[in-house]
């Protein structure tokens, strides 16, 4: 998603740094464009922006890109902004911005939906948490790559409105592929359980944007299942933090954690479907 995200930026007419953990990647970019250079580290991204932003695939990343050796703390200016578009746990979201402040920079929790399509159709959904004045003063970059802009409330609010909308739609996935192998089992066409589904109280965008790519066995990840296992387990760390049970949450984390170790991890969240496929002896496809 970072590429595009950032293309978005540059085309926009910004000048833009761009630091990668593939190198290849970042001096690819930079040397396509007059109004992009290579940096060599995060912290060299520091030196030279007065918005940073960045989308890795967990926690760890997000602190060692901002706050270990090399990282974006080490180079930044007062006053620059930090937007974190990575969904991590909202307490290390809050202790990566105490560290930041301490510096007389601002970080914001910015993690956004829309997968990899939505960074490159520049249609992503972006919600976000901190200062609502440093938001404001950085509106117009999160404009460049995204069509729906939600401030919060104060830090951690945009993970936690984040990860409440994964749960929703981590439920609803699996109950989707539930649905359409017992469907299938039965004997019933998988278009035509699609279409039921799409005429009934049962219809939903997730169901849309999945069946057709279940069903052509293309599973070619615009939001890797590892990473959603990923977002259930904060999900379930936060609601254990908060003292919300989360039980459905619960079973789905563990289906889908025996999924990616089958090695679907790397696939699209779609891939889910296969694990159930094996335990009921059919395939899902037109």
């Amino acid at each position: 998603m970072g590429r595009p995200m950032a293309e978005h930026l540059i085309g926009a007419g910004h000048d833009v740094a761009l630091w990668s953990h593939t190198d290849s990647k970042a001096r690819e970019l930079a040397a396509a464009h007059q109004k992009a250079r290579h940096c060599a580290t995060p912290a060299e991204v520091g030196e030279f922006a007065d918005c940073i932003f960045l989308c890795v695939g967990d926690s760890a990343m997000s602190e060692e890109v901002l706050t270990g050796g090399n990282g974006v703390i080490e180079g930044i200016r007062a006053g620059a902004v930090v937007a974190d578009c990575s969904t991590i746990g909202p307490s290390t979201a809050r202790r990566i911005a105490e560290k930041l402040e301490a510096r007389q920079a601002h970080y914001l929790d910015s993690p956004c939906t829309g997968s990899t399509p939505g960074a490159r159709g520049g249609t992503l959904t972006f919600m976000i948490g901190g200062e609502e004045t440093v938001f404001e003063s950085v509106r117009e970059y999160f404009l460049c790559m995204g069509t729906n802009l939600y401030y919060c409330g104060k830090q951690g609010m945009g993970l936690h409105a984040k990860l409440s909308q994964n749960l929703v739609l981590a439920n609803m996935l699996q109950g989707f592929v539930e649905g359409i192998v017992l469907a299938t089992k039965a004997g019933v066409p998988p278009e035509l359980m699609y279409e039921i589904l799409d005429n009934s109280a049962a219809k939903a965008g997730l169901i849309s944007f999945k069946a057709p790519a279940i069903f052509d066995r293309k599973f070619d990840a615009a939001f890797p299942l590892k990473w959603m296992r990923k977002d259930i387990g904060l999900m379930l760390e936060s609601g254990r933090e908060m003292g919300v049970p989360l039980p459905a949450t619960g079973l789905v984390h563990e289906l889908f954690g025996a999924a990616v170790a089958k090695g679907y991890g790397d696939e699209d969240i779609a891939a889910a479907v296969k694990l159930f496929e094996e335990f009921a002896g059919v395939v899902v496809k037109r």
